[in-house]
């Protein structure tokens, strides 16, 4: 276990135990991809950015997360492609990148928190299968978000399970290819998010022709053009950073750290956005983190409780902490809506879990109205989750009443 908290009212140490050893933090690194994505991508996210000529237009997507995503009712770039007469050309020439991050587990690919990285997300990656039972009735209706079954465009198959033993729904997909088994289960209502294989382009690709209704097609490289391309912007960026942190929504940190690295880099890497942000912005953190991913799946993550309370000072003091407050969840909200509902309105923190690991950095007033950066680690326990996140939240509570 680690501890560090800083009293950043009185600028002095309240506890430190541990505070620059390194652990494993699960997705409390997300609070660096959001401190990257806060700096460098803007108030409003960038949809695509395109050029055309009197036949064409060449879209250059820049891995804008919410394309389609089923949270998202307003689609600009839809729009804009839906409206444009000339042939689409989507531009695939950034990507230099694996679909799962590094360290990830091989076996998490059917999981919903393991959604593959892309420069074209389209429909969050994923598709959203839902079993609706009439009552009274023994036969079940599927449908899919975006439709797979019966649409020509899209060829991928989908197969019934002959298992009769298990009674509740689910979905798995083929390893290797967009072939998805479905088993019936007495759940009247039922929903499940399956990862798709992206394959490139490939995927977004079929998938866009469908939802647009007419040809798009792919190109590695773009004609010159003497202009700058112009831009369509999806959405305000804390949009996506609000569900990415209340949720810990894997899918929207990674997209995050690779629309920084395309941004800054003009390319989609992890590894070189890393030792970008790493040599620059992150140059003055206590211990020099080893960062391997966006969201915190990978345990090749090594950070320090101090490097997360530098990192927390950094988020107020250059964005306020008004807007910290909408985007970290408090008690009862998000992923702490069991826990601190005393501390409603006091704490403000991400919390982070990976199977013997633990964590929770963020925010705290205290009852004398002193604002605290704090970060607990916990690696390697053997008891439950329940008993650790219990422990620490008393910790947290002790902390917030003698402060």
């Amino acid at each position: 276990m680690g501890v560090y908290v800083y009293d950043d009212s009185l600028k002095k140490d309240i506890a430190a135990f541990q505070d620059d050893k390194y652990f494993v933090p699960a997705s409390n690194t997300k609070l660096f991809s959001l401190y990257a994505g806060m700096k460098y991508l803007g108030d409003s996210l960038v949809g695509i950015r395109y050029n055309s000529n009197d036949t064409a237009l060449f879209v250059y997507p820049s891995g804008d997360p919410s394309l389609l995503h089923p949270d998202y009712l307003e689609q600009p770039v839809v729009d804009f492609l839906k409206k444009t007469q000339k042939k689409i050309y989507f531009v695939d020439a950034a990507w230099q990148e694996e679909p799962l991050g590094a360290g990830w587990a091989w076996d998490d690919y059917n999981d919903d928190y393991a959604i593959e990285r892309s420069l074209l997300p389209v429909y969050g990656n994923f598709i959203r299968w839902t079993q609706k039972k009439e009552p009274g009735s023994g036969n079940a209706a599927f449908e899919t978000t975006p439709q797979v079954f019966s649409s020509p465009e899209i060829s991928w198959k989908v197969n019934f399970s002959t298992d009769t033993a298990e009674k509740t729904f689910y979905v798995r997909r083929a390893k290797d290819t967009n072939t998805f088994e479905i088993r019936t289960g007495n759940e009247a209502f039922k929903e499940q998010d399956v990862p798709f294989i992206t394959n490139s382009l490939s995927s977004a690709l079929e998938l866009l022709k469908d939802t647009l209704g007419k040809p798009v097609y792919s190109i590695q490289q773009a004609p010159a053009f003497s202009a700058l391309p112009s831009i369509i912007y999806s959405r305000p960026a804390d949009s996506v950073y609000i569900p990415m942190m209340h949720r810990s929504d894997n899918f929207f940190a990674e997209q995050t750290l690779l629309m920084v690295s395309d941004q800054k880099l003009g390319l989609m890497n992890d590894s070189k956005i890393i030792d970008s942000l790493l040599q620059q912005d992150y140059a003055d953190l206590p211990q020099k983190p080893s960062w391997a991913d966006g969201c915190g799946l990978s345990r090749f993550n090594l950070f320090s409780p101090r490097d997360f309370v530098m990192l927390l000072g950094k988020l107020k003091n250059e964005f306020g902490m008004d807007r910290m407050k909408k985007i970290l969840p408090t008690g009862g909200t998000g992923t702490l809506k069991r826990y601190y509902m005393n501390d409603s309105g006091s704490i403000f923190a991400k919390t982070g879990s990976l199977t013997g690991v633990l964590s929770l950095s963020g925010y705290l007033y205290t009852r004398k109205n002193r604002l605290l950066e704090f970060s607990v680690l916990v690696n390697n326990h053997y008891s439950s989750g329940t008993a650790v996140r219990k422990a620490v939240e008393e910790y947290i509570e002790y902390i917030r009443k003698n402060y």
